[in-house]
């Protein structure tokens, strides 16, 4: 899960004090050190982690975007300036925002505040908290050298419903190396490895999957169980991607081979050296384009399939179903599948509708704005190439029209005839004569009150030349 670290740099943070037999206290060198261990920890276990940092003072700002390059985000946190007064509660709408630009609300997050505590008690006497939309973990540590003996742990005021708020403390009085040991904790507690044998038959694999699984809650009228993964994968069989459909997952997780961090690779016998079953699985998956069940749990089950986020890379990936042996209901009980005796006659499960539903059909969606301006470059497109691509061009005209009337955006179709009447003056000599002739047409069609219907169409101009 994606990682974010919010880290306060007022001058609270930045004052050098000096304590009775003890070494200066500097909060922000302290926990600069302490993250640069932390980073280098998920470097060893989670190299995959997304990691982002946004430092907060006179006013949030995100110093390193997501990314992968911890030397990077080191590099960064080296460079840090004290800024002025800090406010927890702005640093984290700032989250709040950045994480919804780049995730869905839905996405787990892992936020690690780190902050000079004195400020925030001022903060929480003076505000009603702070409500937040984000699914994960908050993890607050407050900073504050506590010689003194009415030494008082702040709790901020943070309302979620999704999101588990939990109070961090280092050991009393903070040094370096207990901050580095807290943060030490930190990765060893939410971003430990987790190794597992996958089997099926005699072949056998040491992978990794990550993010690593947590434990899965099953509630229903009666009962509460709890399904803890094992460090054992067994593959019970394998079926084709269109009888298992897209069932509900609880997760998913990237499979990799496993190697042990102490093997010596000049070894013939050690593992790098041997074939791996998990290479195999993988090309065999992708080439007959099918998937394995696997069971990570007591009626807990899986599919290990094929994943292209490109056309050039392909990834094993593990889609955990919800617990239980009727996860996928059009499978049945999975623990009773079994190899036909004969073949099928009829369709692979899940059956298709011979009709063609309305919500079948391609919708448009303009979330962010390059989705919207790939529409309008692709009418551009089409319009530079008339006549040749006529229907072409009258297609994506008619369907941006009528996703902006059923949205309300009423002004995407006069800017759209705006841009097709540029367009006309802008032809080169070479241009064939009827594409100034549809375009003129195009943009007055637009113009007109009835092309405000949604049930309108917009016909090309009958030409002959």
């Amino acid at each position: 899960m994606p990682t974010i670290i919010l880290l306060d740099t007022s001058p609270g943070m930045d004052v050098c004090y000096v304590r009775r037999k003890l070494d200066n206290y500097s909060p922000l060198q302290f926990t600069i050190s302490a993250l640069l261990t932390f980073l280098d920890e998920l470097s060893a276990t989670s190299k995959l982690e997304l990691v982002a940092v946004i430092t907060s003072a006179s006013e949030p700002k995100v110093l390193c975007p997501f990314t992968r390059d911890y030397e990077l985000i080191k590099t960064k946190l080296n460079q840090i300036k004290v800024g002025s007064a800090f406010h927890l509660y702005e640093g984290l709408d700032v989250v709040e925002t950045f994480v919804l630009g780049e995730w869905s609300s839905s996405q787990t997050m892992t936020i690690i505040a780190v902050y000079e505590e004195s400020s925030v008690s001022e903060l929480t006497s003076s505000s009603s908290g702070i409500d937040l939309s984000l699914t994960g973990k908050l993890l607050l540590l407050g900073l504050q050298d506590a010689l003194e003996p009415d030494y008082q742990e702040v709790s901020p005021t943070i309302r979620a419903e999704n999101l588990e708020v939990i109070l961090l403390q280092p050991h009393l009085p903070i040094t370096e190396s207990s901050l580095q040991n807290l943060f030490s904790s930190i990765a060893e507690s939410y971003y430990s490895q987790y190794v597992a044998t996958m089997s099926c038959g005699h072949f056998s694999s040491k992978v990794t999957l990550w993010p690593a699984p947590e434990n899965a809650v099953s509630v229903t009228d009666f009962d509460y169980q709890v399904y803890k993964p094992e460090p054992q994968l067994d593959i019970l069989g394998f079926l084709d991607i269109a009888s298992i459909g897209s069932p509900a997952a609880v997760s998913r997780h990237l499979v990799c081979p496993s190697k042990p961090p102490t093997e010596d690779e000049d070894d013939p016998n050690a593992e790098a050296n041997v074939p791996s079953f998990c290479v195999l699985l993988h090309g065999a998956l992708k080439v007959e384009n099918m998937g394995a069940l696997c069971i990570i749990a007591n009626d807990w089950y899986g599919v290990l399939f094929s994943w292209a986020d490109s056309k050039k890379k392909s990834n094993l990936v593990l889609a955990l179903f919800e617990p239980g042996r009727d996860s996928v209901p059009w499978l049945g009980d999975l623990n009773a599948l079994t190899i036909p005796s004969s073949p099928q006659e009829c369709e692979g499960f899940p059956v298709k509708c011979a009709e063609k539903k309305s919500y079948a059909q391609s919708t448009v969606a303009w979330i962010r704005q390059p989705g919207l301006q790939s529409d309008i470059q692709k009418i551009l497109r089409h319009a530079r190439k008339l006549p040749e691509k006529t229907q072409q061009f009258y297609k994506e005209l008619n369907r941006v029209r009528k996703a902006a009337i059923c949205l309300g955006f009423t002004s995407l179709i006069e800017g759209l005839a705006a841009l097709l009447e540029r367009e006309c003056t802008l032809l080169p000599g070479t241009a064939h004569p009827a594409c100034a002739f549809q375009l003129t047409h195009a943009a007055g069609i637009l113009r007109e009150p009835y092309s405000m219907d949604p049930k309108y169409t917009i016909m090309p101009m009958k030409m002959s030349f």
